[in-house]
């Protein structure tokens, strides 16, 4: 189980750090989830590790809130649902945590139509698939988070993007229906919220959050988690 660095203040006020042993919430992608975040190791106490993303904000609003878990983020740029398996071992199961998120499927569809380096359809339903089962069958109680990858019309994407990873979506969905994992709408989300503002002010590049699409990535995931009864 990862250590837990939980935040307090004295008698007088000053801040103080603790270790803790509490539950491990773990955050797995590409670079949505990586969002920039600090590869140092050590004491971490400006939560540099958790990045400038949805994971951080997260981990603020529940650490806010007195949620004493330990947040771990692990998500690496680049990655695809075959280079997310290859280290699952390393980067997921050895920490041993209770909740474990998973946002990825768009350098599967990025990849492919830029230089034919993606992950095509079955092949990422077949990859996932083995993840999650073979994570249930190390980690029979972790929970698991499933996030719908996304895209918006801006930037770098083309038309026919939307079509694939609207596929990659409903491969998602029917893996959480069948691992009992909880599932992020996250498409959903960002549709609706075209509707606020324009597709930039959430993607500037129509795959990468601004911060405004990174706080509405944190509050459609919590909204899910706590109506599953998690939190």
């Amino acid at each position: 189980m990862c250590p837990a660095i939980s935040l307090g203040f004295d008698g007088i006020g000053d801040i103080i750090w603790a270790m803790s042993t509490t539950r491990c919430i773990l955050f797995q992608g590409d670079s949505i989830t990586d969002a920039k975040r600090s590869r140092q190791d050590g004491n971490d106490v400006h939560g540099l590790h958790l990045g400038c993303g949805y994971a951080m904000l997260i981990a603020a609003q529940l650490g806010r809130e007195g949620d004493l878990s330990c947040f771990r983020n692990l998500g690496i740029s680049g990655n695809r649902i075959t280079d997310l398996y290859a280290r699952i071992k390393e980067h997921g199961w050895n920490h041993q945590p209770q909740l474990l998120s998973i946002l990825i499927g768009v350098n599967d569809t990025w990849h492919e139509f830029m230089r034919s380096a993606g992950v095509d359809i079955a092949r990422f339903a077949r990859v996932y698939s083995m993840l999650l089962n073979d994570t249930r069958q190390r980690l029979p109680a972790c929970q698991l988070v499933l996030c719908d990858p996304f895209v918006l019309p801006c930037g770098v994407v083309e038309d026919e993007w939307r079509a694939d990873i609207d596929q990659r979506r409903r491969v998602v969905r029917e893996l959480a229906h069948e691992t009992g994992a909880i599932h992020v709408p996250l498409q959903d989300a960002f549709d609706h919220a075209l509707g606020i503002a324009a597709a930039e002010h959430w993607a500037a590049d129509g795959v990468h959050p601004t911060p405004a699409g990174h706080a509405l990535i944190a509050e459609t995931w919590l909204a899910a988690v706590r109506k599953a009864g998690w939190l």
